[in-house]
């Protein structure tokens, strides 16, 4: 059974990773530091791979699980597996697998609510800036940077796509600027590349 707990730890293991840049501004948040989550970014590009070795793991585990105990002479053994080698435990560990690996769908679930209080503002003084960033690879970075950016005073709107790599902020002027929104931007671990006004 010591196969079959191998293929549980690489299951888990690779299914935490496939989703870690997704699950650490999660744990930023919750820890106060905003800094953390864009540390995991890199593994990004390994999402889908990590994914593949998850299921192949989990899937030879239960293989290991559910093929017949018979014992050497090939009688039935009566033999009672310990917890961590039970049907149970295997089920418990598939479904937190599958849920870290579904996270990045349901991240933004999460995150603060982006509600605001009704500002009114004059018109004159509303500025609309568009930052063009860089890292972000799926909804959950969407919520994180929107997130930071509705904590500034002053910010109207905040629209974050990480499909075309931008954040469109409208704003106070007179309560905020766009180098403070910058730097909330950047604050998620983010990488403001440019600015249009």
């Amino acid at each position: 059974m010591k196969t079959k707990n191998s293929f549980l730890g690489v299951g888990i293991l690779t299914g935490i990773a496939s989703s870690l840049c997704c699950i650490a501004p999660i744990l930023a948040i919750a820890a106060g530091t905003g800094s953390m989550a864009g540390a995991f970014a890199w593994l990004e590009p390994f999402r889908w791979p990590l994914v593949a070795v998850s299921i192949v793991a989990l899937g030879f585990a239960w293989y290991l699980n559910l093929k017949s105990t018979d014992d050497d002479c090939g009688c039935e053994s009566n033999f009672r597996f310990s917890f961590f080698q039970s049907r149970k435990f295997l089920s418990g560990v598939t479904v937190f697998v599958i849920l870290s690996l579904a996270f990045p769908y349901y991240a933004q679930a999460f995150y603060p609510s982006d509600e605001k209080e009704v500002v009114f503002v004059q018109e004159k003084n509303i500025q609309m800036v568009e930052f063009s960033v860089s890292g972000m690879t799926c909804t959950g970075c969407e919520g994180h940077v929107k997130s930071e950016v509705n904590k500034l005073n002053g910010i109207v709107t905040c629209k974050v796509s990480y499909e075309e790599g931008n954040t469109v902020v409208e704003f106070d002027s007179t309560r905020t600027n766009v180098e403070e929104v910058k730097t909330a931007i950047e604050r998620t671990g983010y990488k403001v590349t440019k600015i249009e006004r």
